[in-house]
């Protein structure tokens, strides 16, 4: 199996039920090379799903930190520092 650094996770149009199976689908992929975790839900309605994803993931021991992605509509959870 090829380690990937970067998972990239699309979750425009879910629900939050729906965004936490995802989540924690690439959760399940992460691998010792695996850094980030890129959450993209987008920014006007995306923004429940940002709340809900720094209130769900905060104290997940799986995660070293929450941070912004490159724009407003894209989280990132931080697996492993680069």
């Amino acid at each position: 199996m090829i380690s990937r650094p970067f998972i990239d996770v699309d979750l425009h149009g879910c629900r939050q039920d729906e965004a936490i199976k995802k989540i924690e689908a690439a959760l399940k992929q992460v691998d010792a090379g695996t850094y980030h975790v890129r959450l993209i839900h987008g920014y006007n309605r995306g923004k429940s799903l940002m709340h809900m994803i720094q209130d769900e993931y905060r104290y997940d021991r799986r995660i070293r930190r929450i941070m912004p992605g490159d724009n407003p509509g894209i989280t990132v959870l931080v697996i492993r520092e680069l």
